[in-house]
């Protein structure tokens, strides 16, 4: 039997910490909100294989999966609540686009996959904000290895504004309807 590690996590469904418990803002190590930038540290997401399950031959989210993204919600609504900036900046991405940057750091590089954890991430910070996620049109991901420490580093960024509702999947001129012919 293996002796237990001196390392604990201070994020539930890791490794080190398989008791589901409940998740407070204080989870988060690092968090900055400014009116254009909302940056902030996560636990990591569940495997992929963790993350949905076969119920009647249709795939839904697991009971993992629900609890992370529950989990990620109190996170995050905590980190804003303490912020004078959190109005302007959830009201600017409500009416712009947003870039997403997630870097995650594994204890291990080759056991996960750099974009298993990427939907269900977006998903959870999205809700948790009241964001639509069809808002992100830019997304980085990194991946680097921290054996002590793994976690999810998040920024969301506000770029440039949405069209109003009326313009959206307009064309803006007829010459940007004619076909390049080879």
């Amino acid at each position: 039997m293996a002796a237990p590690s001196s390392h604990r996590s201070p994020f539930p469904n890791t490794r080190q910490n398989k008791k589901r418990s409940p998740v407070s803002a204080s989870t988060t190590q690092f968090v900055r909100l400014t009116t254009t930038q909302f940056e902030f540290v996560l636990p990591l997401p569940p495997s992929i294989n963790s993350q949905y399950a076969t119920v009647n031959g249709r795939r839904v989210l697991s009971s993992t999966g629900r609890h992370y993204k529950a989990s990620i919600g109190q996170i995050l609504l905590g980190a804003l609540a303490q912020s004078s900036d959190r109005t302007v900046f959830l009201d600017a991405a409500q009416s712009h686009y947003l870039a997403l940057s997630l870097h995650f750091y594994f204890p291990t590089l080759l056991r996960r996959d750099l974009d298993g954890g990427l939907k269900i991430a977006q998903d959870a910070l999205c809700e948790a904000m009241g964001i639509n996620d069809n808002r992100i049109v830019e997304i980085h991901l990194f991946k680097a290895l921290d054996r002590e420490g793994p976690r999810l580093h998040c920024t969301l960024s506000i770029t440039t504004p949405a069209p109003p509702m009326s313009l959206r999947g307009k064309r803006s001129s007829p010459s940007s309807n004619r076909r390049i012919r080879l």
